[in-house]
């Protein structure tokens, strides 16, 4: 038989039953306290006895513990298995998935997790189950997200010009404007609310499909809608519809919500009714236009998404009547919340004025 191994001397008893109880792992404490017998000059078996393990499992603890002191007691994280995919499998998975599949050599628009497991299978010979590839894919930082729209004439080299000379061009405003005139940077866009409603994403019990009732009449308004997100505040008209007139009457209604003596930068896109020659800009505002199939930059597209997922969607309109009162309740509701506006619309690349 092996003689027993000696505890390391930088440690009493009493050192351990301290640490033992002001620590948190209980399976460190029942360890401490056992080789705290030991220290005692108790024997190898007391110490076995008031940890409830064998002697053997009491020499391993002596050996953690004089090799990493009170730190090597505490039970380690399982390794498992060793991982089918080795590391550079691994980032070909993650290559694959970022580039996405090509629906003429894969078969398929977008990648599902049998379609992944079977590319995996094909290329490296490695069987895995649908479930381990999530994981795999969940592990390497990807998620199933949806897909943001972008129209099909856009032009990418548009929008970073856009983003870039902003800043520029709020300043070129500005240098027309008397000597300290503030800016306000507002976002401007309307959207159709009909009783053909939208039916937005709602909590349900896995495996379930939830129903909501959907219409299929066809009254419907806009609602015409700025922001203001530096400030937290907004301007809203509900109309029956999208002509230059109602522009008119919502320049009004931004004019109006402008702070006094401050000046107003309106980014809008190109719809005829805003740019029409006939259109009235109110002295305290001054229209930049948005570049042509760009939605994405006008942070209103998130607002009318917001709208319809906490007040107009999954509701049944009875009358035009009805719709213009339901819009104008969820405006209301919507500029009572300054943060909401804050959260929603800015953009950073917007503000480095």
């Amino acid at each position: 038989m092996s003689a027993a191994v000696a505890l390391r001397q930088d440690f009493t008893a009493d050192d351990l039953r301290r640490l033992a109880r002001a620590g948190r792992d209980a399976g460190q404490g029942r360890r401490l306290v056992a080789l705290a017998e030991i220290y005692d000059g108790g024997s190898r078996t007391n110490a076995a006895r008031i940890g409830a393990v064998s002697l053997q499992t009491v020499r391993d603890w002596v050996l953690a513990f004089n090799a990493e002191g009170p730190v090597g007691l505490i039970d380690g994280k399982a390794p498992g298995n060793r991982p089918k995919l080795n590391e550079t499998q691994r980032q070909a998975l993650a290559r694959i998935v970022e580039s996405g599949p090509d629906p003429d050599r894969h078969g398929v628009v977008r990648w599902r997790l049998k379609d992944l497991a079977g590319w995996i299978y094909a290329s490296f010979g490695v069987s895995l189950d649908e479930s381990t590839v999530g994981r795999t894919v969940k592990h390497l930082g990807f998620r199933k997200l949806s897909a943001r729209p972008r129209h099909h004439e856009q032009d990418p080299a548009a929008l970073v010009a856009f983003k870039k000379g902003l800043p520029f061009a709020v300043n070129a405003i500005r240098a027309g404007l008397p000597a300290g005139t503030a800016i306000e940077v507002w976002w401007q866009d309307e959207a159709r609310v009909g009783q053909k409603n939208t039916l937005p994403r709602r909590w349900a019990r896995r495996g379930s499909r939830p129903s909501a009732p959907k219409d299929q009449r066809t009254a419907h308004a806009y609602i015409f809608g700025a922001i203001c997100p530096e400030k937290g505040k907004g301007a809203g008209l509900v109309m029956p519809r999208c002509d230059t007139s109602a522009m008119n009457e919502h320049l009004k209604e931004i004019s109006r919500i402008v702070d006094p003596g401050a000046h107003a930068v309106l980014i809008l896109d190109g719809a005829g009714w805003h740019i029409a020659h006939d259109l009235v800009v109110p002295d305290n505002i001054t229209l930049l236009t948005l570049p042509a199939c760009a939605p994405e930059l006008n942070p209103v597209e998130n607002v009318w998404q917001f709208l319809r997922d906490n007040w107009l969607g999954d509701r049944i309109f009875t009358s035009y009547d009805d719709i213009l009162d339901r819009c104008c309740e969820a405006w209301k509701r919507f500029v009572a919340q300054p943060w909401i506006i804050m959260s929603i619309g800015l953009r950073q690349w917007a503000y480095r004025l």
